[in-house]
């Protein structure tokens, strides 16, 4: 226990041998903790199951169970129904709600998993949201083993995303996908030349982008030759 004075053990946790306590960690209720793990700083854990050797930083959990060797945080908000298995990761800014997320599998970063159930050795690419409420009733997502998606996707449940298959960056998934398949929903992009000019003019942003297309026109006129 690094810092007494900003630590709090209620009576009912259990802890292991070899845990660590960093300071301002709360450890509450029917909280249990096994050996080597690391908890804090700034973390607090309200009736959840702590594996060997995990480490949980700044983090917020409530009914949540974190697997040996895995890691929570910094900033992450696990609710209840959370399961994360052995070496297993969520990351900065991640939510989680009754969700099992499989062992070796990571939400790194910039994330909302709620109703999901993910396989082994998966990776989500920042900005996953899984879509799991439709104004009237909850719905699960369910992610294959070794699935790798693209950096903000949006999982539209009840969808199920088939075993070793990958998703696109900025991709909607609104329809299962095979296992092995990539799944896409890019539109093709579409440049509208002069446009800041056109419709912000006067703005520092048209002064800058007229100076640039005047720069590129000049270097793509053809340069005289010497007689």
């Amino acid at each position: 226990m690094m810092d007494p004075a900003t630590t709090w053990i209620d009576v009912t946790a259990t802890l292991a041998p070899d845990v660590t306590l960093l300071p301002g960690t709360q450890v509450l209720r029917a909280t249990s903790v096994e050996a080597g793990a690391v908890i804090g700083p700034d973390t607090s854990l309200v009736d959840c199951e702590v594996g060997e050797r995990a480490t949980v930083r700044r983090t917020d959990a409530t009914l949540a169970v974190i697997g040996a060797d895995a890691t929570v945080g910094p900033f992450a908000y696990l609710r209840p129904g959370t399961v994360l298995a052995a070496n297993g990761k969520i990351g900065t800014f991640v939510e989680t709600k009754n969700s099992t997320i499989g062992a070796g599998s990571k939400v790194p970063h910039l994330s909302y998993i709620g109703d999901a159930t993910i396989g082994t050795g998966v990776n989500l690419g920042a900005g996953a949201i899984t879509a799991n409420y439709d104004d009237v009733a909850k719905h699960r997502t369910e992610i294959g083993d070794e699935v790798h998606s693209g950096s903000h996707n949006v999982f539209v449940a009840p969808v199920r995303i088939g075993e070793g298959a990958k998703t696109g960056a900025g991709a909607v998934i609104r329809k299962d996908v095979p296992a092995g398949a990539l799944a896409l929903s890019v539109a093709p992009q579409r440049n509208i030349e002069g446009w800041v000019e056109k419709n912000r003019s006067g703005t520092a942003a048209a002064d800058v982008a007229a100076r640039a297309r005047s720069a590129q026109k000049a270097g793509d006129e053809p340069q005289g030759q010497e007689g």
